[in-house]
């Protein structure tokens, strides 16, 4: 769970790993919903968000594809 994130992962995320942490879950252990609660409450960049969640994942699929 995001919640268990430590606080130097968050702060790294926002600048030097920016381009470096995918989303996972534990599903069906843990359920989207929660997780994407915890993750809304921790201090992530809002540019950050949508690269964590979605755009490295999609880049890794067409990479794959191709």
């Amino acid at each position: 769970m995001p919640k268990y994130f430590p606080p130097p992962l968050v702060r790294s995320t926002n600048s030097l790993l920016e381009d470096k942490v995918l989303f996972g879950s534990d599903y069906p252990v843990i359920t989207p919903d929660p997780w994407l609660a915890d993750f809304a409450a921790l201090d992530f960049e809002d540019a950050v968000r949508p690269t964590i969640l979605e755009e490295i994942a999609a880049r890794l699929l067409l990479r794959e594809q191709s």
